[in-house]
Order: structure tokens, then C-alpha cells, then sequence
């Protein structure tokens, strides 16, 4: 009986650690704002959550010299928004996360709009830059019909988007298996 009580004990304590690891690995922080401003912007928030793991590992005062924040935006980029919504750009902190949520899930909206739905070509002008996706479009090298690109010629860029893909799945597996464990 006391063996059995130990080995349930141990068990439960290698779960917890697993979970444990897990949301080190994969944090759910700032949930409450990446559910709001996802929901605003019609957008899947295990992608938002790729993007932020991908771009700043939920980091809110990350900052790489061109971008800063969460989501990683210019203060060009987060101008442009302000511009095109009810924005104050005064008012706004690249470094906040509600601010940088908000932009950011406005401009990734913005990006597959622009690009017809695909989520990877938006994905790759989030990260590349729209001029240079518009470019690759029109090259046959990398686009055969100007909406998908079978090639994304830098190699960063390239990763980004298989990295914020294989992310989402990640986030996409957590937050079902966290309502199946709620819902229990």
C-alpha cells in the first residue's frame, strides 16, 4: 500500500514537472489581451501566440534594435497602424503588451487581408517585409501564380515561417488539452 501511495505520488510530481516545462518552454501569459485582440481581428490566437513566441518569447521589453515588444513592431510599422485606426500614436507604448498585442494583431490582420488569406505569405511579409513578398511574387523563381510562394528566398524568413507554424500546432495542442483538463 505505502510502495503504491509513493509510486502515485511520484507519478503525479512527474506530470506536474512535465507541465511545468512545458509552460516555461511555452508560457500563456497575456491570454486575457491575445484572446481580446485576436477576437477584434478575426485571427486564431495560437497564431498570435506563435508570433509573440517566435518573435520575442514573451519578452515584453524585448527589443532588437529595429523592433520592440511582444510582437516585435517599428515605430514606422506602429505609426502606419496608428494611421489607418483610432490610434493615438502619442498614446502608445511599443513596450506595453496591451499596446503591442493590439497593433500587432491590427497589422497581421492587415497582412492576410492583403495577401488573400494565405497565413504563410503574410507570415513571411511580417517578417521579411511586404516589399520584398511583393517582389517574390512576381518572380517565377519563387511564386508560380502571384499568391503562393513555393520559395521564400531568405533563409530567416523562411524559418520564421515554418517556425511560427510549427509553434501554433504547439499552442494549438496546449490550449485543447488545458480545456480538456478543465472541463473535467
Amino acid at each position: 500500500m505505502k510502495s503504491l501511495m509513493i509510486l502515485a505520488v511520484a507519478v503525479i510530481m512527474i506530470i506536474a514537472g512535465i507541465k511545468t516545462c512545458k509552460n516555461l518552454l511555452y508560457p500563456l501569459e497575456y491570454q486575457d489581451i491575445i484572446v481580446k485582440y485576436a477576437n477584434e481581428n478575426e485571427l486564431d490566437q495560437c497564431l498570435v501566440m506563435a508570433v509573440i513566441k517566435t518573435e520575442s518569447n514573451f519578452v515584453e521589453d524585448a527589443h532588437s534594435g529595429k523592433a520592440s515588444g511582444l510582437m516585435q513592431l517599428t515605430d514606422d510599422t506602429a505609426s502606419w497602424i496608428a494611421s489607418k485606426t483610432d490610434v493615438d500614436i502619442d498614446k502608445i507604448n511599443l513596450m506595453n503588451p496591451k499596446d503591442n498585442i493590439r497593433m500587432g494583431c491590427y497589422y497581421l490582420r492587415y497582412l492576410i487581408d492583403y495577401y488573400e488569406g494565405n497565413v504563410d505569405v503574410a507570415l513571411a511579409a511580417y517578417n521579411g517585409g511586404m516589399g520584398n513578398v511583393d517582389k517574390w511574387l512576381k518572380d517565377e523563381r519563387y511564386s508560380e501564380d502571384g499568391v503562393n510562394l513555393k520559395y521564400i528566398p531568405f533563409k530567416e524568413t523562411r524559418e520564421y515561417v515554418k517556425k511560427v507554424n510549427n509553434e501554433c500546432e504547439v499552442y494549438r495542442k496546449m490550449l485543447a488539452a488545458e480545456k480538456k483538463i478543465k472541463n473535467n
